[in-house]
């Protein structure tokens, strides 16, 4: 409790914007949502086919996993707001679609026919008595539509939207339990206040309703003007994103302390953004200007076709992910630092002791009797799991999970083999041994800067701000600010600030 305490207060500033950034999303969502959802239902309350076929549409797109929504609209809107707000209104829109029709249907007929005997059209209907009859069942699927919002808005952190997912994101990859409860609790939290507060619009008058309607489009619109006012600065904002983990947290911090000390750039840098495939998507469409790519990732992932048959030296393999990746996505790949951040597979350190493991190849004597955790991504890849079948016969029993759950996984012996980085600091503090890649299935992975060649040509000073960082960092340098960031809990930003101050890159 003591320590969920003070790491409450120590991110009280971040959790504060994340909080505010979840409300805003939020907000927005239902605003979206009612204004689609009740003229909708109105329009179709007296067509029951034209009802009943909405109905199954919104049902069948609730279905849909909010993640996979996310993943399909990355190559449509980029990342950010827009994709996350999208997938957030469509699951918004049947709990007030459906109160609406219910409620609407549920009018005693006898007050239709009143109304109508008295000469009453249907708007007049609707103005006099209609709504204003509906409208408590209207609002409890408005309560229902703002919980299931403010639960899944969670995820839309893990495309760079923010909000209190971002504190649930960041401990699952930390191992930190205080992290998960701020952001789960404060996440509970906001959906009682909102449940309790829409509770007492269900007796509200009609009145009310409305110029608290009218209020929460102001609020709205209002919480987008320093965003807007922000966009007509004549300042250029760098925008630097990472991928899960301390160590893309502690580069983009680097990136951002280079940029601007030596430019009049500023920089904003968006940490744990994702998977490999949501940044590099977001870099060809222009929602983040950098990111740290691998030469191994480029050549063996990011090409299409992929590269195969390169040998295992770094500088051709850089070269070759170099120049791949600027012919076919106008992307440039600047200089890599010296350190090796190649794939390993790894064992607790009693198993490598009693079977004798050494190197990959071993594991084929033992294949049945133990059980693998990998990430999805190390699972599908050819210099992954599928590599591993093909070029050392292993078939192991396989698990996929996220990255930081693997480690949990081999420390309380659910599975006894994993994926990891050559520079992962969870390898120290499991005591795992790393098995020697004997057939050379691994490809080199250095880290480097990857970005769009116009911004370059917009700004040609990074490239030499960027540069200064080549042939720098050690494997056993990267390896110790990686456990400095991801076990002691150390700012990431501080860790990067101390390096490049050791090694005179900053003043």
């Amino acid at each position: 409790m003591t320590n969920l305490v003070d790491t409450f207060v120590n991110r009280f500033q971040e959790w504060a914007v994340a909080l505010g950034q979840h409300i805003q999303l939020s907000l927005v969502t239902l605003l979206v949502a009612i204004i689609i959802s009740i003229p909708a239902a109105i329009l179709l309350s007296h067509h029951k086919k034209g009802a009943a076929l909405m109905l199954q549409l919104t049902g069948i797109l609730q279905t849909i996993p909010s993640l996979a929504l996310l993943g399909l609209f990355i190559p449509l809107m980029g990342i950010g707001t827009l994709p996350a707000l999208s997938a957030l209104v469509i699951y918004a829109i049947f709990p007030i679609f459906q109160s609406t029709l219910t409620g609407l249907s549920g009018i005693d007929p006898s007050l239709i026919e009143a109304g109508e005997a008295f000469g009453m059209t249907k708007l007049e209907r609707l103005k006099k008595f209609e709504i204003a009859l509906a409208m408590p069942v209207i609002m409890s699927g408005i309560r229902t539509s703002a919980v299931i919002t403010i639960g899944t808005a969670t995820l839309a952190a893990l495309i760079g939207a923010g909000g209190l997912g971002s504190f649930i994101l960041l401990g699952i990859d930390r191992n930190n339990s205080s992290l998960i409860l701020i952001g789960a609790i404060s996440s509970a939290i906001l959906a009682i206040f909102f449940n309790l507060l829409l509770k007492f619009f269900e007796k509200a008058k009609l009145k009310t309703i409305g110029i608290s309607f009218i209020v929460l489009v102001i609020v709205v619109v209002g919480s987008f003007t320093p965003a807007i006012m922000a966009q007509h600065t004549e300042q250029k904002t760098i925008v630097i994103a990472g991928k899960m983990g301390p160590e893309p947290e502690i580069l983009i911090n680097m990136y951002k302390l280079l940029i601007e000390s030596d430019s009049k750039l500023i920089v904003t840098v968006k940490p744990n953004f994702g998977k490999t495939s949501f940044l590099y998507d977001a870099l060809k469409s222009g929602d983040i200007d950098i990111y740290p790519e691998f030469t191994g990732t480029i050549t063996s992932s990011l090409l299409k076709p992929t590269l195969s048959g390169l040998s295992n030296d770094a500088v051709q393999v850089y070269q070759a992910a170099r120049d791949g990746i600027l012919k076919q996505d106008k992307l440039v790949l600047l200089p890599p630092m010296a350190y090796q951040n190649t794939y390993a597979v790894a064992v607790p350190k009693q198993l490598a002791s009693t079977y004798h493991l050494k190197t990959i190849s071993d594991l084929k004597q033992v294949q049945d009797k133990i059980k693998a955790g990998f990430t999805i991504e190390f699972n599908d890849r050819e210099d992954g799991n599928k590599g591993l079948k093909s070029v050392y016969g292993l078939n192991l029993a396989t698990a996929t999970m996220e990255p930081a759950l693997r480690y949990q996984a081999i420390k309380s012996g659910s599975v006894q083999v994993v994926d990891a980085y050559a520079t992962d600091p969870e390898i120290t503090k499991y005591e795992l041994v790393v098995l020697k890649d004997d057939k050379h299935l691994f490809p080199p992975y250095q880290g480097a800067p990857l970005m769009k060649a116009a911004l370059l040509k917009k700004h040609p000073e990074i490239k030499q701000i960027l540069t200064q960082l080549s042939g720098k960092i050690s494997e056993e340098e990267m390896s110790k600010m990686n456990y400095e960031v991801g076990i002691e809990g150390k700012s990431a930003a501080n860790v990067a600030k101390t390096y490049l101050e050791k090694h005179h890159l900053i003043k």
